[in-house]
């Protein structure tokens, strides 16, 4: 179960769970879902400070907000990479998993892979979607696992 702060008429997430502010409310939450057995993580910016609040609220992953990485990636993927890096390294350390998410595609999977390659999962759907229109779904799951190779 990954919590995202989205209002229920957002056609799709645009920012991670400010977990600070949040600290009482996502406790709670987690708790709830943590005492039924359910694996929780907690959508956050690459901000190591948000995953050091998701981790005190009680979640078992982070999954990162990768909008701004795949936003940056074509100008310099090393500066796109770099928060990503460091607040994946934070929920290592801090023994969270870690989820990845949001306008990951053929384009940028692999370099965020290769720099962080121990993600747990990946989300990705519309770029799949696409991808499939035009390679077939079959051939393209193959190329997004081809990715996390």
């Amino acid at each position: 179960m990954t919590l995202v702060p989205d209002d229920p008429s957002q056609i799709t997430s645009n920012c991670g769970w400010d977990t600070k502010a949040n600290l009482e409310f996502l406790s709670e939450v987690l708790d709830g879902f943590n005492t039924a057995g359910i694996r929780t993580s907690v959508f956050v910016a690459a901000d190591v400070e948000m995953v050091e609040y998701a981790a005190k609220a009680g979640a078992d992953r982070v999954e990162l907000y990768t909008e701004p990485y795949a936003t940056a990636y074509p100008k310099s993927p090393e500066a796109a990479i770099a928060p990503f890096v460091e607040a994946a390294k934070a929920a290592r350390k801090l023994g969270l998993g870690l989820n990845a998410g949001h306008d990951l595609s053929l384009v940028n999977l692999n370099y965020m892979y290769k720099n962080i390659p121990w993600l747990d999962e990946v989300s990705i759907g519309h770029a799949l979607i696409s991808d499939a229109l035009y390679l077939g779904l079959e051939r393209t799951i193959q190329e997004y696992k081809n990715c996390l190779r």
